[in-house]
């Protein structure tokens, strides 16, 4: 009984410990990601940047008129 519990004991350590040395990530993916991220924003930012600035001018310049 003893024996068996151990047995167990060992095997339940022996994975959480593979499930702990595989929890560690993915670096080079989530470096990747936040490099395409912040591309997306730069490129977004770049074709709509004018529109917004304009559209927030505008809206500006009517609350001015009051």
């Amino acid at each position: 009984m003893i024996r068996t519990a151990a047995l167990r004991l060992r095997t339940a350590w022996g994975s959480l410990r593979e499930v702990r040395s595989d929890d560690r990530g993915d670096v080079p993916g989530w470096v990747l990601i936040t490099l395409m991220t912040a591309g997306l924003v730069v490129v977004i930012w770049a074709l709509a940047g004018p529109a917004l600035a304009q559209l927030f001018q505008q809206a500006i310049d009517q609350v001015s008129s009051f």
